[in-house]
């Protein structure tokens, strides 16, 4: 049996303030913290202000996005992780997006986030 990660059963409504907090600290905005979001998922803003208002959980996000088909060229580490190693596939996409929202906080221009 594997094991069920807390985050899949948490809302994205409790972590995206955490993400916008981290990417406004290092002068960043909501709306480019959004455009990464859409640019990941397909979730255009309205969108994403459903999903947060019905508290959508992680694996009900990304069982309703469209994956960008550029995902897999995100690469590299969170949480002591290779991105690109990670064997469960939802936790690979809620890996994607912490990664994005790491390089879009650590001052990278939007364009590379967005793999363009």
């Amino acid at each position: 049996m594997t094991a069920v990660h807390k985050i899949f059963s948490m809302s994205v409504a409790d972590v995206y303030p955490l993400y916008l907090a981290k990417v406004e600290r290092k002068g960043r905005t909501k709306e480019e913290l959004d455009r990464v979001i859409e640019w990941l998922t397909g979730f255009a803003p309205p969108a994403l202000r459903d999903h947060l208002a019905e508290r959508t959980t992680f694996a009900d996000f990304f069982d309703a996005a469209r994956l960008n088909p550029n995902a897999e060229l995100i690469t590299g580490v969170v949480c002591g992780v290779r991105v690109e190693a990670i064997d469960d596939p939802l936790m690979q996409k809620i890996r994607y997006l912490d990664k994005l929202v790491d390089e879009l906080a650590k001052g990278k221009p939007l364009e590379k986030v967005l793999r363009a």
